[in-house]
């Protein structure tokens, strides 16, 4: 009988401080946890739409086939390029925000018709020159493709203050032309 009373006495002095700890750590560890899911999606969005720029602009520097002359893709088909990549990685082109016109300078060699062009709100930049502060005067400028627009990434975090908050990430790349 005594020893039924002590562990009665014992039970009765727990005061539940460790619900009490459970109850605020908890609520912070599942917030960081969230945090992580959230910024590692932006950056999975990220690293997405850079990839698209990169095929948009590799796919604007070639030719479509050597032995037609060197014949480029137009800046349509350099768009489906891009969302080809994004909906791969089940992303929605058409949520692509119209960015700023990006001014490149042009190759010497440039025709009047080549330069940024918008296309369903991706810029498409042809013979433009992609080292216009080139070293050495014998370094050659090198002339290529840009492809540049702007994605929305909308966090939800709550009782944070990025919750809600939408941030614009911008997919820019550059490739050379092959000659």
């Amino acid at each position: 009988m005594t020893r039924v009373r002590r562990l009665v006495r014992s039970l009765a002095r727990v005061d539940g401080a460790e619900i009490a700890e459970a109850a605020l750590v908890l609520p912070l560890v599942f917030m960081l946890l969230l945090g992580i899911v959230w910024f590692g999606r932006a950056f999975n969005i990220y690293s997405t739409i850079q990839q698209a720029a990169q095929q948009g602009a590799i796919f604007a520097a070639r030719g479509t086939c050597a032995t037609c002359g060197n014949d480029f893709p137009t800046n349509f088909e350099v768009r489906k390029a891009v969302d080809a990549v994004m909906q791969a990685s089940n992303l929605d082109p058409n949520q692509i925000k119209s960015s700023p016109n990006p001014n490149l300078l042009r190759c010497p060699a440039a025709l009047a018709s080549d330069g940024c062009v918008e296309v369903s709100k991706i810029w498409v930049c042809r013979n433009v020159e992609l080292n216009p502060a080139a070293g050495p005067p014998l370094q050659t400028p090198q002339c290529g493709s840009v492809v540049r627009f702007q994605y929305p990434f909308q966090f939800y975090l709550p009782f944070t203050s990025l919750n809600n908050q939408q941030v614009t990430l911008t997919g820019n790349a550059a490739s050379r032309m092959e000659n």
